[in-house]
């Protein structure tokens, strides 16, 4: 499935809600969001309906996102339908790890390979201000939870941001000296809540290559990071740059959100909506071409220091 750039889209993320346990300060605000109404948000039967749809297109790799997926319940059972689809070949799911550990048993069992789970930083007061609500060690627990099911290489992701968790970079590094896992810092975006910690707050991930010089690039598979390692170390380190060094040339992804719109880019406020077709199957795979398609060829975070979305980052899924 190609755009008109010669894009190959092989990949769709999932937003399968806009709800979350969590507040984090970048992302969401204090007193949380208003409910929407049960009709308005998909139902899981409905998402296989568009993932069954995609993949006919090409789409082969799935993210479930959120918001917080794991607050739903059945999203084992989404997981284990989606599986079964021939043409899949990678599930995964960006989580904040609060509940993740009492289930990740039964996840990896209905078809689950890979976790991303949101780790702002490694100590406890501080991730419960960055969080508002959360408790680090649940998340902790999470990660060893995954690495005793074998669900490697665990990507750990920090929001950087200057002059809040800047000082803990080289205690993440050192996660990753006996763990097979891959620290992935990402610059934070002008969108969303992020609009008013950005000025003050936002640096470029080369500032970490600067700080810590024996870091060592290495090839990896990998569109959206460039990788490097520690010499010796068993993990990796992802620097994200979708500010300073975008990758849009090179993105093979669309995302569907939890009202049933497809956004071909992440930071474009064009939006195609799915719920007319969902009960006309060649319709529906017509439209999620054309969407496809037509992606943008970039964004402009860069030169207009705000994203064009009209929606929250809660609301599209990282």
């Amino acid at each position: 499935m190609y755009d008109k750039k010669g894009r190959n889209i092989d990949y769709l993320r999932v937003s399968l809600t806009d709800r979350c346990n969590l507040r984090c300060i970048y992302c969401m605000p204090e007193d949380g969001i208003d409910k929407m109404c049960h009709e308005d948000i998909l139902r899981f039967e409905q998402v296989e309906k568009i993932i069954a749809a995609s993949t006919t297109l090409g789409i082969k790799k799935i993210r479930f996102t959120g918001g917080e997926p794991l607050i739903l319940k059945g999203l084992d059972e989404l997981i284990a339908h989606t599986a079964s689809i021939p043409l899949i070949n990678d599930i995964s799911i960006t989580t904040n790890g609060i509940l993740l550990a009492d289930m990740a048993k039964d996840l990896n069992k209905a078809g689950l390979k890979r976790v991303n789970i949101s780790l702002d930083s490694l100590k406890a007061d501080k991730f419960h201000a960055i969080t508002r609500l959360g408790d680090v060690n649940k998340v902790f627990s999470a990660i060893d939870k995954c690495l005793s099911l074998g669900m490697v290489p665990i990507k750990i992701n920090i929001v950087l941001m200057k002059g809040i968790n800047d000082d803990e970079i080289g205690d993440f590094i050192k996660l990753t000296k006996y763990m097979p896992i891959q620290v992935r810092f990402i610059e934070l975006m002008p969108i969303g809540e992020g609009i008013k910690y950005f000025d003050k707050c936002a640096m470029k991930v080369e500032e970490i290559l600067e700080r810590f010089p024996e870091l060592v690039q290495i090839e990896d598979e990998s569109r959206v990071a460039s990788v490097y390692k520690m010499p010796g170390f068993k993990g990796s380190i992802g620097l994200i740059s979708p500010i300073s060094c975008k990758f849009c040339s090179k993105c093979n992804r669309i995302r569907l959100t939890s009202v049933g719109t497809i956004k071909p880019c992440l930071h474009s406020s064009e939006e195609i909506d799915l719920m007319p077709y969902l009960d006309d199957e060649q319709k529906l795979i017509d439209v999620i071409k054309s969407a496809v398609f037509n992606k943008p060829a970039e964004h402009h975070l860069e030169t207009e220091r705000k994203s064009d979305t009209k929606r929250m980052m809660y609301q599209i899924g990282g």
